[in-house]
């Protein structure tokens, strides 16, 4: 086995948090990145994936842990790798070939030199003819050609890319995914190594030769699957569907033993996913004992950062049970299935406050207070100090979706304040409950 371009130790990554401590995103990352491979980097929405990619590439520094290129200490992974962004990040200002010549020009390339270079990594792209185009007069697929030809046109070592067909419609996102693959398949590009961050299982699994699959709070790695299927890969092949159900198993099993850890100051986020969201996906599978997620997200055109979440929420609450990649509703789960409209709101008023320590906390902090009344922002705060200020503000909106739902409390837009609806006083003027 060729020695590793790049290896990742011990990474950690906190980032400080308002009014002190830290919000730890990366810990204890192990990964080496080979020579003559694609990896791939999975794991679930906010995992931090995007951030290992960027402290791989130099824009983000580790909290903790080393980084060693072709075996040398690195503050990143050298001079030898290069990016490309979700978002095309392109000047609107500059031509396609002074864009794809904007690394070239930093390096101090002479003009002549920089000319050269581009023009063949334009060519060799796919957008020969639209060197003197601007961005505004591209399509999305060809503004995302010109940050690969960009990319490439150093010569990296190492291409990392992230989450880099996501924006693309399907078939566009298709056709660039088989032309990138085409280039490294025939050697016609000067990269020794890929490494994708994707949220899509299909796509992993289509282009890399290894996966590697991160858990969340904070990211750690999961698992590595060895994917040895040769190219071209057909998608229809049994082998390509288990490799898919098995990574799907690895990102839906849940890490409730994390919840147990000496230490652990919080518990794992509530999935933000709303209730009528859970209850669509319960209706789905009451006629179905036991469903494949790799499948059913194919049913519902739903990546894997769109799915993954409703199953996690109806774990959490004890509807639903996942095993080896299949999801299937737990006993609670079919009653709750063939309950009318006010039994599937007593039921999931059970299962919630059962099973949702959040819930059950504000639902207390409520029943202490003589008008049974709290601002919303008084539980953005409390969340804030371990989430962060937008996942603060995402789980209190999905833990008010829930507790209206459930009719564990009502909430007012006007006040902006969370209540319990006391059978003794008339009801506040406000929004009808969901």
């Amino acid at each position: 086995m060729l020695e590793p371009l790049i290896v990742a130790e011990r990474i950690d990554k906190i980032y400080d948090m308002p009014g002190g401590g830290g919000k730890q995103v990366l810990r204890g990352i192990d990964l080496a990145v080979r020579e003559g491979e694609v990896l791939a980097v999975l794991g679930p929405s906010g995992s931090g994936k995007s951030t290992l990619l960027r402290i791989i590439a130099g824009l983000v520094a580790p909290s903790r842990g080393t980084l060693t290129y072709q075996g040398a200490m690195a503050a990143r992974g050298g001079d030898g790798v290069a990016m490309v962004f979700q978002s095309f990040a392109l000047f609107p200002w500059l031509t396609v070939q002074e864009n794809v010549e904007l690394g070239l020009r930093a390096r101090g390339l002479p003009e002549t030199e920089r000319h050269e270079r581009a023009l063949r990594a334009i060519d060799m792209i796919g957008l020969d003819g639209f060197e003197g185009a601007y961005p505004k007069e591209l399509s999305g697929g060809m503004r995302q050609r010109v940050g690969f030809a960009r990319a490439l046109v150093v010569d990296p070592d190492v291409l990392l890319m992230d989450e880099p067909f996501s924006a693309l419609d399907v078939l566009t996102a298709e056709n660039l995914r088989r032309d990138l693959l085409e280039l490294w398949l025939e050697h016609r590009i000067p990269t020794k190594a890929i490494v994708i961050v994707t949220h899509s299982i299909e796509e992993a699994v289509y282009l890399a030769d290894r996966a590697v699959v991160l858990s969340r709070d904070p990211a750690e790695v999961r698992a590595e699957v060895p994917i040895t299927l040769p190219h071209w890969r057909d998608r229809e092949d049994r082998r390509f569907a288990a490799l898919v159900d098995q990574i799907y198993s690895l990102l839906t099993r849940r890490t409730a033993e994390t919840q147990a850890q000496p230490g652990r100051r919080r518990p794992d986020p509530v999935p933000a996913v709303r209730s009528g969201a859970l209850n669509g996906l319960v209706e789905l599978l009451e006629d179905a004992p036991r469903e494949d997620i790799y499948r059913l997200g194919e049913e519902l055109q739903f990546e894997v950062d769109d799915l993954l979440p409703i199953v996690e929420a109806l774990e959490l609450l004890g509807l639903a049970k996942v095993h080896e990649g299949d999801i299937e509703l737990t006993e609670e789960g079919r009653r709750y299935a063939a309950a009318s409209l006010l039994e599937r709101k007593e039921i999931f008023r059970t299962q919630a406050l059962d099973r949702c320590p959040a819930i059950a906390q504000i639902a207390k902090v409520l029943g202490q207070k003589s008008n049974g009344r709290m601002n919303r922002e008084f539980f953005v705060d409390a969340m804030e100090q371990s989430y962060g200020v937008e996942e603060a503000e995402r789980q209190v909106d999905t833990l008010i979706d829930w507790g209206r739902y459930a009719e564990i409390f009502a909430y007012d837009q006007e006040s902006r304040q969370l209540y319990l609806e006391l059978e003794e006083e008339p009801h506040p003027v406000g929004p009808a409950r969901d």
